[in-house]
């Protein structure tokens, strides 16, 4: 009777499991039938996933993950579709791409006399005295000039005849400028006897009126007086605004697949914000931020600002910068060892002076920060290489700093080498080759393009860390773009730039992924699809990995999923 019990009780058990249907701790969520991508050293492929709670729990075949599959287990067929961990931004601006997506685009804008139409129309939503902001525009991409010109650039007549009472203030692309109307330049006090400031210039027409260019730190006086008008409205009504741009922004990153954004530049009083948000549960996508402040204001502060996964992974803040150290190579402005080509008068400007930099860098190396500085042009790469080597040979017992340069697209030969010796990580926009092509040959002239621009595929071949993005709002956050003009180097016109220089789709994949999760020194938990890291995945419709490269922009984003949570499924 005894030995029937046990049996009878062996079955029970064996019938228990079985309704389970797992041996396994049941998983949260399971990913099957697809293409996992790892991307760990063994570059292996599986079909499977299974994640529980925030981690990876399993990675292998559909038949093993059967394992981990209970009533309460959330499956997704895959039904073939190429899954990889999920993608990181390594440049950009969130809080800057959020409100450009409440502002008027002119991105694809074809003609100064179409960006006026635009102001026109938007000025008639508008009281009078309230702001027009707009970003986007590019001289360079216009069909033609506009009607009159100076040096490519418009002049505020036009403008300021439809908007007379609303101050207008226009983003180049880049960032890097400004155009403004005769409202915002009385506002700000520019007119023809102003001095130019230090690191910039306000471009100059007929008799030296300025024409509401504002190149470079010339934009700065604009930006803070829209800056002060913003603030000046109630303070729920300001918070609620940011609070939106931190929403739009987070909508626009999911539906395109990026699960971490590296946000070049903040304020502390931002960065409060999103730590209150992050307090709550109300931050929606991983941000690694660089603070933005001067060398006075950050001293005192740094060491109460530093946050490495807080807000259960969704905020950290160890960097500093953006700083610019230099301007933009579509404004003149990118700092330069010999003049620009077709603008033999100047060699661009050194926007922030090298000794705040400087002062900069001490702090970062004596707080445990990461420095990540723009140098566009080869003078500002060269400056920023000299200034990291300074502080690295002052304090060798300070070790693995991952100090970045963010752009390098002009870079002279001699530095090449010096990243891999000082261990300084490239920072590059693949897009930016494609983009800056149509007229960065005539910045540079044709062999100093050949020598020292965008020279993606010789810095992976220097074995130092390339890492990409994509620099929101400047460009389209879209991975699928910036990964195929990574890889082509092709032209919207079809002809291909520099062909040499282009990435293998690995490399290309690697430097949003393994590498870019090394920058952020998070190559523990982000990077690969491994057991014990963390569940975030990026699913693209096609396989962008084998697919003949033209295919590959009809691929589009299918689900983006963080911490284990699908946040965007396409439809």
């Amino acid at each position: 009777m005894k030995y029937l019990y046990n049996f009878t009780f062996l079955i029970i058990l064996l019938l228990l499991n079985s309704s389970c249907g797992t041996t396994e701790e049941p998983a949260d969520l399971v990913l099957r039938n697809g293409k996992i991508l790892t991307l760990n050293e063994e570059m292996s492929q599986s079909e499977a996933v299974a994640v529980t709670g925030k981690r990876i729990e399993f990675v292998g075949s559909n038949e093993d993950v059967g394992d981990y599959i209970a009533e309460n287990t959330e499956v997704v067929d895959l039904k073939g579709m190429l899954a990889v961990p999920g993608l990181i931004d390594c440049h950009g601006h969130y809080m800057s791409l959020g409100e450009s997506l409440t502002g008027i685009d002119l991105k694809y804008a074809k003609t100064w006399d179409e960006i006026v139409a635009m102001v026109s129309d938007e000025v008639k939503k508008k009281k009078p005295g309230e702001w027009i902001t707009g970003r986007g525009w590019h001289q360079d991409k216009w069909e033609s000039p506009p009607v009159p010109d100076i040096e490519g650039l418009p002049v505020h007549t036009a403008l300021s005849s439809v908007s007379p009472n609303n101050p207008v203030m226009l983003i180049h692309t880049s960032g890097h400028g400004v155009f403004v109307n005769r409202k915002a330049m009385d506002l700000i006090g520019i007119n023809k006897e102003t001095p130019d400031p230090e690191g910039g210039e306000y471009v100059r027409g007929w008799r030296g009126n300025p024409t509401g260019m504002l190149r470079e730190t010339a934009q700065d006086p604009a930006r803070e007086a829209y800056a002060d008008y913003f603030n000046s409205r109630p303070a729920e009504e300001v918070e609620a605004e940011l609070r939106r741009h931190v929403a739009v922004a987070a909508e626009n990153a999911y539906k395109n697949g990026i699960t971490t954004f590296h946000d070049m530049g903040e304020t502390f009083e931002i960065i409060d914000l999103l730590k209150e948000m992050a307090d709550e549960g109300n931050l929606p996508v991983r941000l690694y931020i660089a603070i933005q402040e001067p060398a006075e204001r950050l001293a005192g502060k740094l060491s109460e600002y530093r946050m490495v996964g807080y807000g259960n992974g969704f905020l950290t803040v160890r960097m500093i910068g953006e700083k610019v150290l230099d301007g933009a190579l579509g404004t003149h402005g990118g700092w330069l060892l010999e003049p620009y080509t077709d603008m033999p008068r100047t060699s661009g400007f050194n926007v922030t002076p090298v000794e705040d930099i400087r002062r900069s860098a001490e702090l970062a190396i004596n707080h445990g920060f990461q420095m990540a500085i723009q140098g566009i042009g080869d003078r500002a790469t060269r400056e920023l290489l000299n200034i990291y080597e300074k502080e690295f040979t002052e304090n060798p017992d300070k070790t693995d700093l991952r100090w970045r340069i963010e752009h390098c697209q002009v870079i002279h030969p001699d530095d090449l080498p010096r990243f891999k010796q000082l261990g300084v990580i490239f920072s590059v926009r693949g897009i930016f080759a494609t983009s800056d092509a149509p007229w960065v040959v005539e910045r540079l002239g044709l062999e100093r393009t050949r020598e020292r621009g965008y020279l993606y595929q010789t810095m992976f071949e220097s074995e130092a860390v390339v890492i990409n993005g994509t620099d929101p709002p400047v460009e389209s956050i879209d991975p699928i773009d910036n990964f195929y003009r990574s890889v082509t180097r092709k032209m919207t016109d079809g002809n291909v730039f520099f062909p040499d220089q282009r990435l293998t789709r690995e490399q290309a994949l690697r430097s949003y992924t393994v590498n870019a999760a090394f920058a952020g020194f998070e190559e523990n938990d982000k990077g690969t699809i491994e057991p014990g890291k963390l569940a975030d995945f990026t699913v693209f419709t096609k396989d962008i990995m084998t697919i003949p490269k033209e295919e590959i922009l009809t691929a589009k984003v299918a689900l983006t999923i963080i911490d284990g949570k699908v946040v965007y499924r396409s439809k």
